[in-house]
C-alpha cells in the first residue's frame, strides 16, 4: 500500500515565489534569479515529502503562474497576438498571456471549478495546431531525479483541458480540436516514457461534472488512443472536487493503470467505486482534505477505508490527499500566536503529509501499533466537538427568528429606482470604481509599524485619514460620480471583516495562492458568527464628510466571506451563511442610519460556490440568494444597494442573480470584450448594470478608444 500527494503548495513558506515574481515584473531581479527561486521551492517540497514517507511525489505541480496556462505553453497553443514564433514558450510569453503587455490584452481568467484559484482560459482557433513547446515538465522530472527523488509527473488531461477552454472567431467548439490535441498528448506521454517516468498523473476533474454524449465519447477516444499508442506509460486518472456519479461506469471502462477518487467530497461513493473498477486497476483513496484545514479523524478514516482495502487488497490501494494541497496553507509550525486549543484542531499541508502516512501505516499494521498518535488525534477531534467556544445561544435564537419578510426590500425595483435617482442625482453613464485603492508601500509600512507598536494608534489613524482624503480628492479631480474611500484601513476584503466578527480565527502565515503572485490568507470560521460592533461606519462617514458626491459604503457579502474562508465542517454551510448575513445586515443598517446613500455588498464568489452538478444547484442558489437578500433587505427604498461580481460565467445563474434584487450589479467585462453581458441581454436583466471597462489585473493601460468601444458594446 502506497501513499501519494496530488500536488503541493508552490508559493514557498515565506511567499518567496510572490516576492520573486513581483520583483521580476518590476525589473528588479533577473530571469535567472526568478528561476532559481522556483528551483529552491521545488527542491524543498520534494525532499520534505520524501522525508515524510510519501511514496508517490508529484512533479510539474509547480508553476510560476497557473498550471492550465503551463499546459497551454506545453502544447504551443499560444494566441497569435503574443507574437510567439515557435520554439520554447518562454516565461515572458507566459506572463504576457496571463497579464497582457503594452497594446496586447491578457487572456481571460476565471475560477478553477468551485475554488478561489483562478486559471487562464485556453483559446482555440480554426486550424489550431498543437505540439510540444515547453521542456518544463520533463526538466522538472529530471531535476527531482538528480536530488534522488523519483516523482510522478502531473499533467492536465486532454478532455478537461478542452472543456476549460473557449473557441474563438468561428463556429467550432473546443472538442472539435480533440484529434489534433491527442497527437500532441501522445508525444508528451512518449517523451515522459523516454526519460523513465514510470507513472503519469493525468488530472481529469471534469469527470465530476455533468457530461454530454460528445464529452463521454471524447474520454473513450482519448484514453483508448493512449493505451494503443503509448502502452508502456502507466496512467493514473485523477478526479477530485466531487462524486463521479453516473460517470463512474465510464471511468471504470477506461484503459488506465489507476484511478483517484475524492472521498472527502464524495464519501458515499466508496463502495460503488470498489465494485465498479476492474481487478487490475489500483485505487487512490483521497481521504485527507486538500481544501480545508481541519485535522483528519484518523481512527474514523482507518475504519471507513478498511472494508474497501480488505476487498481489493493492500497492493492495489494508495492513500492520498483528496486533491492537490495547493489549496492549503503550508506549515502549522509557523503559527506561534494561535492558542493551544484551536491550534490542536488544525492541519496544514505539511501536517497532512503525516496524516496520509499514518492512515496507511494503521491500515497495514493495525491501530494498536499507533495507539499514541491515534489517541492524541482522537482527543483533539473530540475536544473540538465539545468546545464551549463554538456554539452561542443568542446566535441560534436570532437565526431561528428570521422571517420571509426579512429577505425583501420594502418596494419593487421599479418603485425604488426613481427615488434613488432623485436622491443621488447622477448623470447618464455614471462612473465609479469597485472599491479598494492600491495598498502602496507607505500603507503597508504604516500598518506594519502600527502592529509592532512602533506607531501610535492616533498617528496611524491620522495617516489613514490623510490617505482617505487624498483618495477622495483624486476621484473628484478625475470626475468620478460615485466615490469610494479607498479602504486603506483594510488588509483584505474578507480578513478585515473576519477580524471584527465573532466565530473567526486568523493565522499568521496561512497563505494560499489565488493566481500568479496573488496570495490570500483565508480566515478560519470555527464557531457561530456574530457582529459585536460596527465595522466600517466610522471610515465611511469620514469619507462622506469630505465631499458632496455620494461615497459608497463597502462591504463583503456573506457568500464571499463563506467561500473565501476555511469553513467549519460541523454544520451545513447554509446555516453559517445565514449567520454571516445577519452580521452584515446589522452593518448595512448602521451605514444607512449614518447617512450613506449607496452601499456595495460584494459577492464575487457567488458563482464560485455553485455546485458542479446541476441537480445540486437549485438548493445552493436558494440559500445563497437568501443570504444576500437577508444582508441587504433591511434598508429603505431610496438607499441604493450595489453588488459586484468578477471573472464568472453568468448564463446558467442569471435568474438567481436577478433574484438577489440588488439595485446595481457591476461585473468584470473587459477581458471578455463584453461577452459576459450576453447573459444579461438574453434574460432582460431588470435592474441597473455597471459593466467593468478597465482590467485591473493587467498592468497595461487601455486606450480611450478601447474603453469607449467597450462602452458602446455595453450600451448596445
Amino acid at each position: 500500500m502506497k501513499t501519494a500527494i496530488l500536488g503541493y503548495p508552490r508559493i514557498g513558506e515565506k511567499r518567496e515565489l510572490k516576492k520573486a515574481l513581483e520583483a521580476y515584473w518590476k525589473g528588479e531581479i533577473s530571469k535567472e534569479s526568478l528561476e532559481q527561486t522556483g528551483a529552491e521551492i521545488r527542491k524543498k517540497n520534494w525532499l520534505m515529502m520524501k522525508a515524510a514517507g510519501i511514496d508517490i511525489i508529484p512533479s510539474n505541480d509547480f508553476s510560476f503562474y497557473d498550471q492550465v496556462l503551463d499546459m497551454t505553453a506545453l502544447l504551443g497553443a499560444v494566441p497569435e497576438r503574443y507574437g510567439w514564433r515557435g520554439g520554447e514558450v518562454d516565461l515572458d510569453t507566459i506572463f504576457a498571456m496571463a497579464r497582457g503587455k503594452s497594446a496586447v490584452q491578457a487572456m481571460e481568467m476565471t475560477k478553477w471549478f468551485d475554488t478561489n484559484y483562478h486559471y487562464i482560459v485556453p483559446e482555440f482557433y480554426k486550424g489550431q495546431k498543437f505540439k510540444i513547446s515547453s521542456e518544463k515538465p520533463f526538466r522538472e522530472f529530471r531535476e527531482a531525479l538528480a536530488l534522488g527523488v523519483e516523482t510522478r509527473p502531473v499533467i492536465l488531461g486532454p478532455v478537461t483541458y478542452l472543456m476549460l477552454g473557449k473557441s474563438k472567431k468561428d463556429n467550432t467548439v473546443p472538442l472539435d480540436f480533440l484529434e489534433e490535441l491527442l497527437e500532441a498528448y501522445v508525444s508528451i506521454l512518449g517523451k515522459f516514457g523516454s526519460i523513465d517516468a514510470k507513472e503519469i498523473q493525468i488530472d481529469e476533474p471534469a469527470l465530476v461534472v455533468d457530461l454530454g454524449p460528445a464529452q463521454r465519447s471524447a474520454y473513450k477516444k482519448a484514453y483508448r488512443t493512449f493505451a494503443e499508442k503509448v502502452p508502456s506509460v502507466a496512467l493514473t486518472l485523477t478526479t477530485y472536487f466531487g462524486a463521479l456519479g453516473e460517470n463512474l461506469k465510464l471511468v471504470a471502462s477506461l484503459p488506465v493503470h489507476g484511478l483517484h477518487v475524492d472521498l472527502v467530497r464524495a464519501p458515499k461513493e466508496l463502495s460503488a467505486v470498489v465494485r465498479a473498477i476492474p481487478k487490475d486497476m489500483t485505487v487512490s483513496f483521497g481521504v485527507v482534505d486538500g481544501r480545508n484545514i481541519w485535522k483528519n479523524d484518523l481512527k474514523g478514516t482507518v475504519r471507513f477505508l478498511k472494508p474497501a482495502i480488505d476487498t481489493i487488497g493492500s497492493a492495489r490501494a494508495v492513500i492520498a490527499s483528496s486533491c492537490s494541497l495547493l489549496h492549503s496553507p503550508l506549515n502549522l509550525e509557523h503559527e506561534t500566536a494561535l492558542d493551544p486549543e484551536t491550534k490542536s484542531w488544525l492541519s496544514f499541508a505539511k501536517e497532512k503529509l503525516g496524516e496520509v502516512r499514518l492512515i496507511r501505516d494503521a491500515l497495514l499494521k493495525g491501530e494498536e501499533g499507533f495507539s499514541g498518535e491515534l489517541g492524541r488525534n482522537e482527543r483533539d477531534i473530540l475536544g473540538r466537538r465539545k468546545s464551549k467556544r463554538i456554539h452561542k445561544k443568542q446566535v441560534a435564537a436570532r437565526v431561528a427568528a428570521v422571517k420571509p419578510k426579512d429577505l425583501c426590500r420594502h418596494s419593487p425595483f421599479r418603485v425604488r429606482q426613481p427615488l434613488q435617482r432623485q436622491r443621488l442625482r447622477l448623470p447618464f453613464f455614471p462612473t465609479t470604481t469597485i472599491g479598494s485603492f492600491p495598498q502602496t508601500a507607505d500603507v503597508r509600512q504604516a500598518r506594519a509599524e502600527f502592529k509592532k507598536d512602533m506607531l501610535s494608534a492616533d498617528k496611524y489613524k491620522e495617516f489613514l485619514r490623510e490617505k482617505t482624503k487624498d483618495a477622495i480628492r483624486r476621484q473628484e479631480k478625475m470626475g468620478l460620480d460615485v466615490l469610494v474611500h479607498g479602504e486603506f484601513e483594510r488588509n483584505d476584503m474578507v480578513q478585515y471583516f473576519g477580524e471584527q466578527l465573532g466565530g473567526f480565527l486568523f493565522t499568521q502565515n496561512g497563505w494560499v495562492q489565488s493566481y500568479g503572485s496573488r496570495c490570500v490568507k483565508p480566515p478560519v470560521i470555527y464557531g457561530d458568527v456574530e457582529r459585536p460592533r460596527p465595522m466600517t461606519v466610522e471610515w465611511s462617514v469620514y469619507a462622506q464628510s469630505l465631499t458632496r458626491r455620494p461615497v459608497k459604503g463597502m462591504l463583503t457579502g456573506p457568500i464571499t466571506i463563506l467561500q473565501w474562508s476555511f469553513v467549519r465542517d460541523d454544520q451545513p454551510r447554509a446555516l453559517t451563511a445565514k449567520q454571516i448575513a445577519l452580521a452584515i445586515r446589522d452593518e448595512v443598517r448602521d451605514l444607512e442610519r449614518a447617512g450613506i446613500k449607496a452601499i456595495q455588498i460584494d459577492e464575487p464568489a457567488l458563482r464560485e460556490g455553485l455546485p458542479l452538478r446541476k441537480k445540486e444547484r437549485p438548493s445552493y442558489l436558494r440559500w445563497a440568494v437568501d443570504a444576500f437578500r437577508l444582508a441587504a433587505g433591511g434598508v429603505e427604498d431610496q438607499t441604493q444597494i450595489h453588488t459586484h461580481m468578477c471573472y464568472s460565467e453568468f448564463n446558467d445563474i442569471i435568474q438567481s442573480i436577478a433574484s438577489m434584487d440588488a439595485d446595481v450589479i457591476s461585473i468584470e467585462t473587459s477581458r471578455s470584450q463584453m461577452e459576459l453581458l450576453d447573459a444579461f441581454v438574453k434574460f432582460r436583466y431588470p435592474n441597473e448594470i455597471g459593466p467593468g471597462v478597465y482590467d485591473i489585473h493587467s498592468p497595461r493601460v487601455p486606450s480611450m478608444e478601447e474603453i469607449t468601444g467597450l462602452l458602446k458594446k455595453a450600451a448596445k
